[in-house]
């Protein structure tokens, strides 16, 4: 455990949340996939593919994090476990946030071209990610990274004469 602690610098017990949150958020996505793929009742065997995607999913995550390791600014090496699982959370959010919105609008597949549909269903969509993006952030204590990610997507969609800097 102190290997551990050592190599995610984790200097409170508290700070374990993070890396425990992050395995079941993959176990759990795991799982999801090998249903998807094996449509079983076998135990055995839903359990077994479920293992080998974890293992993938997780070498692929640790991949990820040794390439963003310099290009992300954070104290700590736990913190960008933190800041994936605000990725995740984001991005299944804006789903279920934005799937109602386009319904209030009355965007629907049947009265609007199936292209269209996409295209405002995406713009839509990515307009709750953004906002969403900052405050799930500030939920989860990372209001400053997720802010001047913000602040360069901005930038990069154009948008950056907005900003008040």
């Amino acid at each position: 455990m102190k290997k551990f602690k050592a190599l995610w610098e984790i200097q409170q017990n508290w700070q374990l949340l993070f890396p425990v949150l992050g395995l079941i958020g993959l176990i759990y996505s795991a799982l999801k996939l090998s249903r998807l793929l094996v449509n079983t009742e076998n135990i055995f065997l839903l359990g077994s593919v479920t293992i080998v995607i974890t293992y993938a999913l997780l070498r692929f995550t640790l991949f990820l994090f040794k390439k963003l390791e310099n290009k992300w600014i954070v104290d700590y090496k736990w913190e960008m476990i933190r800041i994936f699982i605000v990725f995740a959370i984001t991005g299944t959010s804006s789903v279920f946030v934005g799937r109602p919105i386009v319904k209030l609008i009355g965007i629907t597949k049947e009265n609007l071209n199936p292209v269209l549909y996409w295209i405002l269903y995406i713009i839509i969509g990515l307009i709750f990610y953004q906002i969403l993006l900052v405050c799930i952030g500030w939920l989860f204590g990372q209001f400053n990274f997720f802010w001047n990610f913000e602040k360069k997507m901005l930038r990069r969609f154009g948008l950056g004469r907005f900003l008040n800097e």
